[in-house]
């Protein structure tokens, strides 16, 4: 009798331990969805009272909001090329946005979040806009995902545009993997069908950790909804590409339900920069900050952040430390034990910010460039000092309708300005004269990133710059 109980309870032991063990080996999806030009302000979480998304409201009462969350440039290949790689991208040699049948794209040496996930065994998924090279070399599939489905650039790359909204040309192709599928003429369903892809990727791969990248080409112009979303708010066309964003994130979110995978998947929502101001009624809107699109001024990079994990992440968490996009790369690395590229990345992890382990952010600054590899401001705490550079602005002018834009004006900045974010988030008072020291002290880390990432305002070389990837001949 004894003997049976003992065999029993070794028995009981042997099985609990298998199960601990396999719980422990259950990696997490992640599901990383990304706006393009999404402003600051043009969700309900962050105070839109002008369009009403209610499924990435609750996203966000069920995990955590990011309030001091920046892209890491405030224009498209830039920023991706980032998020991607967890470095600075003028560190990997890419500024600006690619064009069609560029000759540069992302270097084949870099490790990118899907390649790393990939040699842990994940299926890879990314369905939408790439916008990191459009020869074959720089192709999503070349670059550890498994699946394509969307664009290579972004959806008004063609001649002429916006005064000639007929005028495509005939590269302006959807692709499935490698192979163009249809010249796009009519993007009308195309949030719907990236969402269809995502959703049968998810049910494809429920068995098996999987990482899904959704970086959507709306609301980038020209704006696009579909049917059942076309006036649909009664506010406007960008209303509308809004709301049928939020549906579109609600639908990936019962996916993940419906497929007993919603405990264990990361899910990760923003946008890769500002919003595109001179469109006026066909942008969004930066709220209190300023500028957008374009610049490092708050509304430039300031971008909404939503991050939910059941498992880990607290219902209703709110984060206000400076964080941004290229700390995905080694937080994710963290959270599945991945093993991270030898190249030198900038990122942090930020994994014990988002599961309330820590409420300082890892990052001691965070610097802004911008245009031909210029460094704009730096911020450090509630600082954000700029230097002496041009900027694009409406200055209060309107901006644009029916998709025209309005031309912007150029303004030249001579001087160094500092302004304290928590007192002055709206960036109107410059105090650089009151605070010697804060001066002194964001300007020694300038220096510092000049010397390693370079700046061509000050004719500055950096050490640590890698070359952007060049077509081979």
């Amino acid at each position: 009798m004894v003997k049976n109980e003992f065999l029993v309870s070794l028995l009981i032991l042997f099985l609990l331990t298998i199960s601990c063990k396999k719980n422990r080996d259950v990696q997490p999806n992640i599901v990383f969805i990304m706006a393009d030009d999404l402003g600051y302000a043009d969700l309900s979480s962050y105070g839109s009272d002008f369009i009403n998304t209610p499924y990435l409201d609750e996203m966000a009462m069920n995990g955590a909001r990011l309030t001091s969350y920046y892209s890491p440039q405030a224009v498209c290949s830039a920023s991706r090329a980032a998020v991607l790689t967890g470095a600075y991208s003028n560190r990997i040699g890419i500024n600006g946005a690619f064009g069609p049948k560029s000759k540069i794209g992302i270097n084949q040496s870099e490790l990118l979040i899907s390649e790393m996930l990939k040699a842990k065994g994940y299926a890879t998924g990314i369905f939408g806009k790439w916008h990191l090279g459009d020869a074959d070399e720089f192709k999503p599939t070349r670059h550890g995902f498994d699946e394509f489905f969307g664009i290579l650039f972004s959806n008004d790359m063609w001649p002429f545009h916006p005064e000639n909204p007929d005028g495509y040309p005939d590269d302006l192709m959807l692709y499935k993997n490698e192979k163009p599928i249809e010249v796009l003429i009519d993007q009308s369903d195309l949030t719907k069908r990236i969402t269809d892809e995502s959703i049968s990727f998810i049910i494809e791969n429920r068995e098996n950790p999987f990482f899904l990248y959704i970086p959507h080409p709306q609301p980038h112009v020209p704006l696009f909804a579909s049917n059942d979303f076309k006036g649909i708010t009664g506010k406007g066309l960008y209303a509308d590409v809004i709301s049928e964003i939020d549906y579109s994130v609600g639908r990936v979110l019962k996916a993940l339900e419906d497929n007993g995978v919603a405990e264990n998947t990361i899910v990760v929502f923003t946008s890769d920069n500002g919003p595109w101001l001179s469109y006026g009624e066909h942008a969004g809107s930066s709220g209190i900050f300023r500028e957008g699109k374009g610049t490092v001024w708050e509304g430039g990079q300031r971008v909404p952040c939503i991050v939910k994990y059941p498992k880990k992440i607290k219902k209703g968490t709110v984060i206000d430390e400076p964080l941004m996009g290229i700390d995905w790369l080694p937080t994710f690395a963290s959270v599945t034990n991945s093993q991270m590229s030898s190249n030198k990345i900038d990122g942090k992890n930020i994994w014990p910010i988002l599961t309330s382990k820590s409420d300082v952010s890892p990052h001691n600054a965070l610097f802004f460039y911008y245009n031909t590899n210029e460094l704009h401001a730096v911020r450090s705490g509630d600082w954000k000092l700029y230097f002496p550079r041009s900027y694009r602005s409406l200055n209060g002018r309107n901006g644009g309708k029916d998709g025209f834009p309005v031309k912007y004006d150029q303004n030249s900045v001579s001087e160094n300005q500092l302004f304290n974010l928590k007192d002055d988030p709206m960036e109107q008072n410059n105090i650089i004269d009151n605070h010697p020291e804060v001066f002194k002290k964001l300007s020694i880390m300038a220096e510092n990133a000049r010397n390693d990432l370079g700046d061509n305002l000050t004719n500055t070389k950096g050490s640590g710059v890698r070359d952007v990837g060049i077509v081979k001949m």
